[in-house]
């Protein structure tokens, strides 16, 4: 009893003094990463950088520490041990993504091989927080405590009988079957299948009902009442289950020889707006299902997060385009005429449709708000059938005839917008107020529809050997001699006898008959000017929506979309999208052909110190530091220039900005 008093003692003891000294597990910042950033910084590469000041004079700078004694910056390659005790961090995203990295410390006597703590870490962003995976410290005694009540769990569902014919007295159910019903026991040898209806017509008696018989109903219902316990007799044996997901680490600790730390990363994905994030622990002890102690919420850890995006140059950007006062708009009607005739016939082949589109496309024309229509000018062509001359008459005589169709539809079109205006006008009423101050009612003045007097001129294209020759050379009945023997006819220039001799080829009834109607076509070009233009052109601006669509990204972090939209601007902004990839050697490239603001010679800055450049990376942070004094605070935030600043103690006299 005395043993066992003084075992159960320890760990109320060891309670108890945790509650007195409030203790708890803290957060600090990642040594390893400390210790690989002082590596960094401690590497002698160049004890002195030679700059140059505003006037143009040399300054040497070397690595330098404060004398405690006089004040002074004093030159010094040692590097002197530091305990970090800071609760923030300054950490860079890069690419879209940030690791923050953190230590959770566990003192020794918060350790005990009968317990297990678990800590929570909690992560809040802007407006949210998130409880990040756990930590388990589990104690060897803890886990074997676990691990038996398992092996309890296990023993419980081996008890719990799966096959039911073992509660069958099979010996018994065979001797009565042998001694009373005989032709029943005959049936063992049988494997013929017996439905258990003609079981009970033959015998009298249901095969289930003699089972039954014979089955150890008690033995069956407790193991029944087995099955249904299974979920209460897990909570009773596992009181603390082992967890295998959604936690970060489960470690089994045997003894406490001292702190436990544990390196924990988490990554997280950029977002706007976002400019810092903080972790904050806590944490509880168990023994086995009874919690005994939970820990105060510790001190947050604050990660300030610096991103490349906030050096995005968001000013509109705007292209110069020249808009001309006259423009032209083109257009075919395949217009179907009667071999040799020039009328236009609507209801011919398929006139009907395309005269429809064109009377379409000049309305739309007539009533654009910013073109006027000018002139119109009609081309017909005509198919080789007979001689050039009268093709070519025939085509004038087609494009005229095509003219006036329209002609006289544009004159019914205004008129027709003129009787709308008028019908418009007489349904519409005025107020006014006369000198004798009573009011009037009267009808609003008819307005006159706007239609100028549009030309058209018409003009004969001739035969159409141009597109006969490409209809041929895309025609799939024609065959490839058949096509040969059509260039040959082209060597011939004099038109008519070429027409003579391919209508001596066995295929020009194919040509007449499938290819020669395209050959009638009329082409109407439409002349335009702007309305209340003057000058023949003028220069105006409009805003580059793909450029700004790359700076939108640029500041939303998503840098591999914003190069998509700005690689071809080679500027600025472009230049911080290759940096924020690390793609230093594109970035350099146009960074070295700009203007050298303290933007850009700020962006140079870290460029050249990514290529382990210290000479031209220190030179450009201070050019920058000298235009703009932000960028004194700047740098701490961005590791490349904060590495550089605890390398050469730059930062810590005013004389290197002013």
């Amino acid at each position: 009893m005395t043993l066992a008093f003084l075992l159960a003692c320890g760990p109320t003891r060891k309670i108890g003094q945790i509650r007195r000294q409030e203790l708890a597990a803290t957060l600090a910042l990642s040594r390893n990463e400390i210790e690989e950033e002082r590596k960094v910084i401690a590497v002698t590469r160049r004890d002195t950088l030679t700059v140059k000041d505003d006037s143009g004079n040399t300054v040497l700078i070397m690595k330098a520490v404060k004398d405690e004694a006089s004040g002074e910056m004093v030159a010094t390659d040692v590097l002197d041990a530091a305990v970090i005790t800071a609760r923030f961090r300054n950490v860079a995203e890069r690419n879209g993504h940030i690791d923050l990295r953190f230590e959770i410390i566990v003192p020794a006597l918060m350790q005990d091989t009968r317990w297990q703590l678990r800590f929570y870490p909690d992560m809040f962003i802007l407006e949210d927080s998130l409880r990040l995976e756990p930590v388990l410290i589990t104690g060897d005694q803890y886990r074997r405590m676990q691990l038996r009540g398992y092996q309890q769990y296990e023993r419980f569902l081996r008890s719990i009988i799966t096959d039911s014919t073992r509660f069958v007295d099979l010996r018994s159910l065979e001797i009565f079957l042998r001694r009373n019903i005989p032709q029943v026991y005959a049936l063992k040898a049988d494997s013929s299948y017996v439905s258990d209806e003609v079981f009970h017509s033959l015998y009298g008696v249901t095969e289930r009902e003699a089972v039954e018989h014979y089955t150890n109903q008690f033995g069956k219902s407790r193991n029944e009442r087995r099955k249904n316990r299974k979920e209460a007799m897990y909570e009773r044996y596992v009181k603390s289950p082992i967890l295998t997901e959604g936690i970060r680490l489960d470690t089994v600790l045997k003894n406490s020889q001292g702190d436990f730390v544990y390196h924990y990363t988490q990554r997280i994905s950029t977002r706007p707006k976002l400019r810092k994030a903080d972790i904050v622990l806590s944490g509880e002890i168990y023994e086995s299902d009874r919690r005994l102690y939970t820990m105060a919420r510790s001190q947050a850890l604050t990660f300030y997060i610096s991103s490349l995006s906030a050096f995005t140059d968001a000013t509109e950007r705007y292209l110069t385009r020249t808009i001309e006062r006259r423009a032209a708009a083109h257009t075919a009607c395949y217009v179907e005429f009667r071999s040799g005739k020039h009328d236009v016939d609507p209801v011919l082949g398929n006139n009907r449709d395309e005269l429809a589109r064109i009377r379409e496309n000049m309305v739309q024309l007539l009533s654009n708000p910013t073109f006027e229509l000018d002139s119109i000018v009609i081309g017909a062509s005509a198919s080789p059938e007979g001689t050039q001359a009268l093709n070519d008459a025939l085509a004038k005589q087609r494009a005229s005839a095509v003219a006036d169709y329209f002609d006289r539809f544009i004159r019914f079109y205004r008129d027709s917008v003129q009787r709308a205006l008028d019908e418009e006008a007489r349904n519409s009423f005025t107020l006014t107020v006369g000198e004798d101050g009573k009011e009037r009612v009267g009808r609003m003045n008819a307005r006159k529809a706007d239609f100028p007097a549009i030309p058209f001129h018409s003009r004969s294209a001739g035969e159409n050997w141009t597109l006969l020759s490409y209809l041929v050379d895309t025609d799939s009945t024609l065959t490839a001699p058949q096509k040969r023997a059509y260039a040959q006819c082209l060597d011939i220039k004099d038109l008519d006898r070429r027409e003579k001799a391919l209508a001596q080829e066995t295929f020009y009834p194919h040509l007449r008959e499938a290819l020669y109607p395209r050959l009638r076509t009329v082409r109407f070009d439409f002349f335009l000017h702007r309305r209340g233009m003057v000058k023949e052109s003028v220069q105006t601006t409009e805003l580059d929506t793909v450029y700004m669509k790359g700076v939108e990204a640029l500041k939303d972090r998503d840098y591999t979309r914003a190069l998509t939209y700005l690689k071809d601007y080679k500027d600025y902004n472009t230049a911080i999208a290759y940096v924020s990839l690390d793609y230093n050697a594109s970035a350099m490239a146009i960074l070295q052909e700009l203007e050298r603001t303290p933007q850009v010679n700020y962006m140079l800055a870290i460029v050249y110190a990514r290529n382990q450049d210290d000479q031209h990376a220190v030179q450009c942070y201070l050019d920058a530091c000298k235009q703009d004094r932000s960028y004194v605070f700047r740098g701490n935030l961005d590791p490349e220039i904060y590495v550089l600043i605890q390398r050469y103690g730059l930062n810590k006299e005013e004389s290197n900005f002013q």
